[in-house]
């Protein structure tokens, strides 16, 4: 085949499968709203369970249910029938998917989840099968057509119950109030999770580890501080022991080209008073972005009561993935 042909079948597959999602608008329904409600209700998990490329797709929609709020999880139908069947308490709600709605590995497990009163809720693409009538709640999956040209493959009717399964996950997830904060409690490994979860407490340095003359010292001295802790500054402090400012590498760039004696002048009269401040409670995220605004590389880190506490680096955040 030319290049024309093989563009044109792959243009094809993404029609077919994007009518297929047309019509499955309008069976986000009543039906819908109820298999929500189930789901809702349960006081277990979510056991998701298909055969094939429809246990495939059902992994898929308990790890998205899983992540989002919904506790759920995969079981293969035809390992249930030698033991994992036991996985399944009364507290649970089972999502059954089949596109024939008679695969036997499934059907043959049914009779026993309803044995033990547990909600079922099907997707299937026939109506009037053995798992569309034995459901509490049933969910067509239904396509006209593969996008196999044998119409055999599963295809269009896989991308369909995809879609049908992230829409149930994103429904449940708003009714739930997840928030970003959940997701990144059961995503701690990933970008968005550090980026949520971490706090300026965990990042920021703290006693020693933190650069510190009074305002009296000669800069020169000062200098040494800044070199020795290797953050790029130091906290001044005051007679009481307060903090009054600090000294950054920027200041010292503007001695330099100022041409003042670093032996001859205390730091106090060169230093920047005050310097910018974020709580410890705060987001490490945040930490980064008043940098970023700022065009600094620390920040002095503020207690509850407003004490200093510490001070965060621009490479702590960076080394933690909080950028």
């Amino acid at each position: 085949m030319d290049k024309d042909a093989l563009k044109a079948l792959g243009t094809r597959v993404i029609e077919i499968e994007r009518a297929a999602l047309d019509a499955l608008h309008a069976r986000v329904d009543d039906t819908f709203a109820r298999a929500c409600d189930l789901f809702l209700g349960c006081r277990g998990r979510v056991v998701v369970t298909g055969m094939g490329k429809s246990g495939h797709i059902a992994g898929k929609i308990a790890a998205t249910l899983a992540s989002t709020g919904t506790p759920a999880f995969f079981v293969h139908p035809g390992e249930a029938s030698h033991g994992d069947l036991g996985m399944i308490t009364r507290e649970d709600v089972v999502l059954a998917i089949s596109s024939s709605g008679e695969t036997h590995e499934v059907v043959t497990i049914l009779p026993l989840i309803k044995r033990l009163g547990v909600p079922l809720v099907s997707m299937t693409g026939k109506p009037e099968s053995t798992m569309a009538r034995m459901a509490d709640v049933h969910l067509d999956i239904s396509v006209a057509q593969e996008a196999c040209p044998l119409n055999l493959a599963p295809t269009a009717s896989t991308t369909v119950t995809l879609v049908l399964g992230d829409a149930l996950a994103v429904a449940l997830l708003e009714a739930r109030g997840f928030t970003q904060e959940d997701f990144a409690r059961s995503h701690p490994g990933g970008a968005l999770g550090r980026r949520l979860l971490l706090k300026v407490a965990d990042l920021m340095h703290t006693g020693d580890d933190v650069p510190s003359v009074t305002a009296e010292t000669p800069l020169a001295e000062a200098l040494l501080e800044v070199t020795r802790k290797r953050m790029g500054m130091t906290v001044i402090t005051g007679t009481d022991e307060q903090v009054v400012g600090i000294f950054t590498d920027g200041d010292l760039r503007r001695v330099l080209e100022a041409g003042t004696d670093i032996h001859a002048v205390p730091v106090r009269r060169v230093m920047t008073e005050g310097g910018r401040r974020i709580a410890s409670s705060a987001l490490a995220a945040e930490a980064v972005h008043r940098m970023e605004e700022h065009a600094i590389t620390s920040l002095l880190v503020e207690d509850e009561e407003g004490r200093i506490c510490g001070v965060v680096h621009l490479h702590d955040l960076l080394r933690a993935g909080a950028a």
